[in-house]
């Protein structure tokens, strides 16, 4: 689950955490507030803060514009368009360290999702060693996803008020702790409680993405975006290529041993190496080295709050992103495409042992049938360096020229290769000696392309929606591949492989339909929505620079 998975393009003035008292309460009013609409005007935005905040755009639109820093406290807040302060954000951090930071990211990601997928080869083990049927051994997985689901959802949050560091050492260490008694299991309730705790302790893709954000203009997002993106998809077919392993050679319990060491490598890969990113956090230090070393009166966003942390404050922002994913309806179509698109994929991954075991693929052989899904991915990251190019070019000419809704452009030839690959892969699924198992696998790539490219494109169409809108995406994502994973080898047995995936073909084409119509009708969906109306006045009010206004859901009020 970049929870995911958070997405999008993100503006950095939103994220300093420079604007209102609100900002850093809201998930979308930290990072919400871009589009992907932004002029590059500096050539070198690492060293540089943009000309629009060198001359005096360093507030928010909510009282107190151009020069006047003065809060209603009296005191003075320090200010990112500073150029010695803007140096000490991430936005200065060396290209260098920006991309070992992020590969960090990469491999937390990995980690996480890791752990959602690996479990399935533990469910025949459990069903003998408990005594359990092997659909009660599902369980596991299953309540793992859907509380993972939530954890995405209640962590980020903190970690925009509290900082990117803390809370996700402190998310890492919950999950590698709650390892334990899965491990050490004297009967399987307690795999489940272990299994649920652990989802909910996974902050997921809503942080990691968020330290895009943290580190490269709207503009320059792209890349990094889908790097951690393809950590998400990538992260959960990699337990099936190393859980055959366990499965065949290890026993049940080794299961969670692999994912507890992966999970304490990479917190202390995170610990050791990689440093606070958030900007509000980094301001709130720089003001307070400045009183301490110079003397000067200025203090950092988040020490001006005389309220911080209510309990209206804490639900408003914990709710947030569930209530755009209701009210929404550009969030609401982008996270239903991916989340159901996730769930026909962990479907079809699912009945994968069944399928492969017509041609004597068992543990640890069955690991070789999750190489094309990666190969897949690979090429789905690949083909996209060309339409990122393409809109980067565009944006250059004319920045109003890029909508949401254009930048699903790729995902309209990348979509139909969802249903075409679970179709094919149905019909070639019969096993020997009519079909050769290189013939499914082809159409495997397929189907994951499909899947990175949907979830990749759904993320980037939200541009000014971010944080709370890929927040709803990993949501859907995260449950509704929960939910699969009970119903996948009953509809297989039940349906027949081939009817089975036939199946899946046919909703995946219903699933992407509505990508052609968003990408004709968008304009018309955004008019429907509040929150994009607010964005776009703000764009025309700041001439297509990064937007300082800060954004709240309605009735949203300081608590």
């Amino acid at each position: 689950m970049v929870d995911e998975k958070k997405g999008g393009r993100i503006s950095p003035a939103a994220e300093s955490g420079t604007s209102t008292v609100h900002d850093a309460q809201s998930r979308s009013s930290d990072t919400d507030a871009a589009s992907g609409h932004v002029r590059r005007t500096s050539t070198d935005n690492e060293k540089q803060p943009p000309p629009q905040q060198q001359n005096g755009a360093g507030r928010s639109g909510a009282g107190n514009k151009g020069d006047d820093t003065a809060n209603p406290s009296g005191k003075r807040e320090i200010r990112m368009h500073d150029p010695a302060v803007y140096a000490k954000l991430g936005y200065s951090f060396p290209t260098w360290k920006k991309w070992w930071i992020i590969t960090v990211i990469f491999w937390i990601q990995l980690s996480m999702n890791f752990n959602t997928g690996v479990y399935a080869n533990g469910v025949k083990l459990f069903a003998e060693h408990f005594s359990i049927s092997e659909q009660a051994a599902r369980v596991g997985q299953a309540v793992f996803l859907i509380a993972y689901a939530f954890g995405s959802e209640l962590w980020a949050p903190w970690s925009e008020e509290l900082g990117r560091k803390p809370i996700m050492q402190l998310s890492l260490l919950l999950v590698n702790i709650w390892q334990l008694p899965c491990a050490l299991a004297p009967n399987y309730a307690s795999i489940v409680v272990g299994r649920i705790l652990g989802g909910l302790s996974s902050a997921g893709g809503s942080v990691t993405i968020g330290m895009v954000a943290d580190m490269w203009e709207p503009e320059d997002q792209a890349i990094p975006v889908l790097y951690v993106v393809f950590s998400s998809v990538g992260g959960s077919s990699i337990g099936p290529l190393i859980g055959p392993f366990s499965e065949a050679y290890l026993g049940f319990r080794w299961i969670f041993w692999l994912q507890l060491i992966f999970g304490g490598f990479v917190q202390a890969l995170h610990f050791l190496t990689v440093p606070e990113t958030r900007s509000s956090i980094l301001l709130d230090r720089e003001a307070k080295r400045l009183r301490e070393e110079e003397g000067q009166d200025v203090w950092g966003p988040n020490e001006l709050k005389e309220k911080r942390f209510t309990t209206r404050g804490v639900l408003t922002t914990m709710g947030r992103p569930f209530y755009m994913l209701a009210t929404e309806p550009i969030v609401l179509c982008c996270s239903l495409l991916s989340g159901f698109s996730d769930a026909l994929i962990f479907t079809f991954m699912e009945g994968f042992m069944l399928v492969y075991e017509q041609w004597g693929f068992e543990a640890p052989l069955t690991a070789t049938t999750f190489v094309p899904i990666w190969i897949g991915y690979i090429i789905a990251v690949i083909s996209y360096l060309y339409p990122i190019r393409k809109f980067d070019k565009a944006r250059r000419r004319d920045p109003d020229s890029i909508t949401p809704e254009s930048r699903l452009w790729w995902l309209l030839f990348l979509a139909p290769l969802e249903g075409i690959g679970l179709f094919g892969f149905a019909w070639t699924s019969q096993g020997p000696p009519t079909t050769h198992w290189i013939a499914p696998m082809i159409f495997s790539v397929l189907v994951a392309i499909a899947n990175l490219g949907i979830y990749y494109s759904t993320i980037e169409s939200y541009g000014p929606y971010s944080s709370s809108a890929s927040g709803g995406n990993a949501f859907m994502r995260n449950g509704l591949a929960g939910i699969a994973t009970m119903y996948s080898t009953p509809l297989f047995n039940n349906l027949g492989y081939q009817w089975a995936s036939s199946l899946l073909g046919f909703l995946a084409f219903a699933v992407t339909a509505p990508i052609f119509l968003f990408y004709w009708k968008g304009e018309w969906v955004r008019s429907r929505s509040k929150f994009a109306q607010s964005l776009a006045e703000d764009r025309k009010e700041n001439q297509g620079g990064r937007m300082e206004k800060s954004h709240h859901a309605p009735n949203d009020t300081e608590a």
